[in-house]
């Protein structure tokens, strides 16, 4: 890359995976540890929602 060039655009990439153990019953395979809403700042946003949040 040279100065006049333009920078390569980065892509984000969130990695939601896990069985989710430490948290059953609440998390299981229909419903994801991602997907849970666990939050104490009362936003009642998912912990996926929190990920793309914070990447915007």
């Amino acid at each position: 890359m040279t100065l006049d060039s333009k920078p390569a655009r980065i892509s984000p990439v969130i990695l939601c995976g896990g069985s989710g153990t430490r948290l059953w019953p609440l998390s299981r395979a229909g419903f994801p540890k991602q997907f849970l809403v666990l939050s104490a700042d009362g936003s009642n946003q998912s912990l996926f929602q929190q990920a793309i949040e914070r990447i915007r």
